[in-house]
């Protein structure tokens, strides 16, 4: 614990270990679950890249939906300790990436996530998910 003098009053400052990428995950994967995101793919980019440990895909009802959703991953983010978390195209909330440094989420609108199909790019295997997550292992680099 490091404390800190300001005012004559002494606050205590926690130092916050960042969690480790499969926990970033998890907490991504529970907060897209309670915020309804649709069709939740995760791919896993371990040894693959170094842009990430996983990426993970997910798609929105509206632009509405999708940068609330955006919000609150980065909300969830900060509060165990992941800063920044840099936040890409919010304004228009069509595609919205979510930088959580070993986690990568892209939030996109139905049509916007058709049209771009980054799934596809990334050489994960299309498929139709069942409870609504597909994990694909099967990625190329």
């Amino acid at each position: 614990m490091i404390e800190t003098t300001w005012r004559k009053q002494t606050i205590p400052h926690t130092v916050q270990t960042p969690p480790t990428s499969p926990d970033l995950l998890d907490l991504v994967e529970r907060t897209l679950d309670g915020d309804k995101a649709h069709n939740v793919v995760v791919i896993d980019l371990k040894g693959k890249t170094e842009i990430a440990d996983y990426l993970v895909v997910a798609s929105g009802t509206s632009q509405r939906h999708v940068g609330a959703m955006a919000n609150h991953l980065r909300e969830e983010m900060k509060k165990v300790g992941v800063i920044p978390v840099p936040v890409e195209g919010v304004p228009q909330c069509d595609w919205v990436l979510v930088d959580g440094g070993d986690v990568v989420v892209h939030l996109f609108r139905p049509e916007v996530r058709e049209f771009y199909n980054i799934e596809k790019m990334w050489g994960a295997v299309s498929s139709t998910p069942q409870d609504g997550v597909v994990v694909d292992t099967e990625v190329r680099p």
